[in-house]
């Protein structure tokens, strides 16, 4: 498929299953033992940390498959292509992968800041993302997240707005860019106001912004009855959200061990997000869209 354009990739919804994992890996590895501002302010990701998880894209065998993801337009190695396997090799070598700006950390909206728990940041870091772009300019965010002692890739998602929402927030005045997946609105927390970077974030708090105080009555009121945990959730809709079948697919998202095929020694695992908790789970439970979601 081709690059999006228009109206950013919308938020995808999925049953995470393995939701302990977290706890496990990637929390422990981004959060560090205060946070830096004030205590709902997210905590910052270590530029060492940053680093490592760049230098896991820069491996080879990582760039190889998001070339045949971009040979492929974002096709699934399950469907048939009108090209030949030679053809792909090709395309894929041709398409010259490239890291393009900074390995930024993605954080989105914290199920603690929404349950009104006291300290909890608006937002943590969930895993960080890397734009890489093409020759015929597709661009793609290569998702890593830490396991063990090591920074994974786990993931391919077309386009780029993890990273280009992080540079459009450093442009406009500094602050940390975050997601509130179930509109797909990103903003950035900026001198202790929520203020818009996208349309949905607009339609959310308005161009001025918000408080934090009041960003966080506001997402309260939105989903504090549909936690993990409530009785909403326990209904079997995901983490409490329901796809909405009438939304088009804006972006495909696949996990690194499955974008060029079998045979690779890469984890076949992707980062699933559902209200802020990333869980590492199977290949069985692939994210292959983001549509968008409504609030229940």
């Amino acid at each position: 498929m081709t690059e999006t354009t228009g109206r950013r990739r919308a938020a995808t919804t999925v049953t995470v299953v393995a939701a302990a994992l977290l706890t496990a890996g990637l929390a422990s590895a981004l959060a560090p033992a205060a946070y830096a501002d004030s205590p709902s302010a997210p905590a910052p990701v270590p530029a060492a940390e940053l680093a490592q998880a760049r230098s896991a894209v820069q491996d080879p065998a990582v760039l190889d498959k998001v070339g045949h993801f971009f040979a492929r337009k974002g096709v699934p190695p399950t469907r048939q292509l009108t090209i030949g396997a030679a053809e792909e090799a090709r395309a894929a070598s041709a398409a010259a992968p490239r890291l393009a700006g900074d390995t930024v950390p993605v954080y989105l909206l914290d199920p603690g800041f929404v349950a009104g728990i006291p300290g909890a940041p608006v937002a943590k870091a969930e895993f960080t993302a890397s734009k890489v772009v093409a020759a015929d300019g597709q661009s793609a965010s290569v998702w890593t997240v830490r396991q063990g002692e090591a920074w994974k890739v786990v993931n391919i998602a077309s386009g780029g707005d993890e990273s280009d929402y992080a540079a459009k927030a450093a442009g406009s005045g500094g602050g940390t860019a975050f997601r509130e997946p179930q509109v797909n609105a990103w903003y950035v927390l900026r001198d202790g106001r929520v203020l818009p970077l996208d349309d949905e974030a607009l339609r959310s708090v308005g161009a001025g912004g918000v408080t934090l105080a009041a960003y966080q009555q506001l997402v309260h009121q939105r989903y504090g009855d549909k936690l993990p945990g409530s009785a909403y959730d326990r209904t079997g809709r995901g983490g409490g959200y329901e796809a909405d079948t009438a939304a088009q697919p804006e972006a495909v998202s696949q996990p690194v061990a499955e974008a060029a095929g079998g045979g690779s020694p890469l984890p076949a695992v992707t980062a699933l997000a559902a209200l802020g908790a990333t869980a590492l789970v199977g290949a069985g439970a692939v994210l292959r869209r983001r549509t968008a979601v409504r609030r229940g």
